[in-house]
């Protein structure tokens, strides 16, 4: 078989330059880059629409839209989250002065456990702090009820959930809070950039002052706050990807199902998901392999192919050295064994062709 070029693991969707160049223009005629210029306003519009939010805040980046939601709910003591997730989604809790308390994953779809949740709430128990891991919707009503039972907030870490749904809504419309990325490696993007979605007035105005250092008027201030404010070139990006949305989701859609479909090494665990009232968004695949030494030979044996994979996520969170170590047996196994394929918007069937057929003569075992 003959090397394909290099297949990276994920790679930004780019709109049409023209159309993007036309808003860099505009931005250079009016002198106008930052600080709730035009194109920030018209995204945070559009993006409040779409998730069909009652209040929605545009910020620079989905780590710091966590650390508002924080702050903003003015969280203290223990938080309950995932052990599967990428770092920010603990390095935030951490970061706001708070604990992480790491709950173990379910192995049907990776997300929290709600049943090893109740165990670890104690008097310093402010939240719970879940990630919809790889875009998949983790069970709101059971969480939603220990929250309720037990006086706790409720976040979301939305990160990989643009564009799926739960029994007809965004995933940004569970919780107190749900926040999301737009990251340039996120299925849409802004090229850097997040959001808060929440149902609550005093909370949506805590958010205003948050990211724009406590401003109430150009020379008063109500409380303490950061710059966290998106700037006109990334709202630009995302509104030059905003009319593709549809488009991006049936392509990843469909090459997800590729995958699924061609991909038959029976030493290869697939997830599998399927729920009538879930819209799946479709924006990762990943694969569990059978040992961490199987799993880091197929990574090598890729690599040395020219296909990038990744190990995502990895290390488990309750790992990481600046934690309290609790075992989530789960967490930790999935982690060592799991890798992401490629897949993004450019990817095409011929290439997911050659992966497939490397993947399935991988006799390394």
């Amino acid at each position: 078989m003959k090397l394909p070029k290099l297949i990276t693991q994920t790679k930004p969707f780019t709109p049409n330059i023209e159309d993007y160049f036309d808003k860099i223009r505009y931005m250079f005629d009016v002198s106008w880059f930052t600080n709730h210029g035009k194109f920030v306003t018209e995204f945070e519009q559009k993006m409040a629409e779409y998730f069909d939010s009652k209040y929605f805040v545009l910020v620079t980046n989905g780590t710091i839209a966590i650390q508002l939601a924080i702050r903003a709910l003015g969280l203290k003591g223990e938080i309950i989250t995932t052990p599967f997730s990428y770092v920010a989604t603990t390095s935030s809790i951490v970061w706001e002065n708070c604990i992480p308390i790491f709950a173990d994953i379910s192995l049907t779809n990776l997300n929290i456990d709600c049943s090893k949740i109740e165990t670890l709430i104690t008097d310093k128990t402010s939240a719970i702090l879940a990630t919809n891991v790889f875009g998949y919707p983790c069970d709101f009503s059971a969480l939603k009820k220990i929250a309720e039972q037990y006086n706790l907030k409720l976040i979301f870490d939305n990160a990989h959930g643009f564009g799926s749904k739960k029994n007809g809504q965004s995933l940004m419309n569970f919780g107190d809070v749900s926040t999301i990325s737009f990251h340039a490696t996120k299925l849409f993007h802004s090229i850097e950039g997040g959001g808060i979605s929440c149902n609550s007035k005093d909370t949506y105005e805590k958010l205003l002052l948050l990211r724009n250092f406590g401003h109430t008027s150009p020379i008063s201030f109500d409380g303490l706050g950061i710059n966290a404010k998106m700037n006109e070139v990334c709202a630009s990006m995302g509104l030059c990807n905003y009319p593709y949305i549809d488009k991006i989701l049936i392509t990843r859609k469909n090459q997800w199902q590729y995958y699924f479909n061609h991909i038959i090494n029976k030493k290869i665990t697939k997830l599998i998901y399927k729920n009538i009232d879930i819209e799946y968004n479709h924006a990762y695949f990943p694969i569990i392999l059978d040992s961490e030494i199987t799993t880091l030979k197929l990574y090598d044996f890729l690599l040395n192919n020219n296909i990038q994979t990744r190990r995502y996520f990895y290390p488990s969170l309750n790992k990481l050295n600046y934690v309290d170590y609790i075992s989530c047996k789960n967490s930790e196994n999935i982690s060592s064994r799991i890798l992401c394929l490629p897949l993004y918007f450019d990817l095409t069937e011929e290439e997911q062709s050659i992966i497939c057929e490397l993947i399935n003569n991988f006799k390394i075992w």
